[in-house]
């Protein structure tokens, strides 16, 4: 009787442990989902397409381009090839996705110096 009643406990805390961990997958879900909302997004140059690099030149592999009117996270930023665009001539390259760069001289962001921590 002592066995059955052992297991009759354990059952529900087992479903509840089960029900916290389910709920927990779906905080950090949650929580991912708003860190990306909360990022800041930077417009690049009006009539500009832009292309993305898998790093900070242009001698790396072209990923794929932005349309007129993208707007673009900047996770972090490091020193790469100096290019002239609309917003001037610069070195810093932006980290707007895993492995993706676009020059910062074509990405609004109101600074000519870094707006976001150096990539590691």
């Amino acid at each position: 009787m002592a066995v059955e009643e052992a297991r009759e406990a354990t059952e529900p805390e087992a479903a509840e442990a089960a029900e916290a961990v389910e709920g927990n997958a779906v905080s950090e879900a949650a929580r991912a989902a708003a860190a990306v909302a909360a990022q800041a997004l930077y417009s690049i140059a009006p009539g500009h397409t832009l292309n993305v690099r898998s790093g900070p030149g242009t001698q790396y592999r072209l990923i794929r381009t932005l349309a007129p009117g993208s707007r673009v996270p900047i996770f972090c930023q490091r020193p790469g090839e100096t290019i002239s665009g609309p917003y001037g001539t610069t070195k810093i390259w932006d980290n707007i996705e895993v492995g993706e760069y676009v020059s910062d001289a074509y990405v609004h962001t109101g600074s000519d110096g870094y707006v976001a921590s150096r990539c590691a």
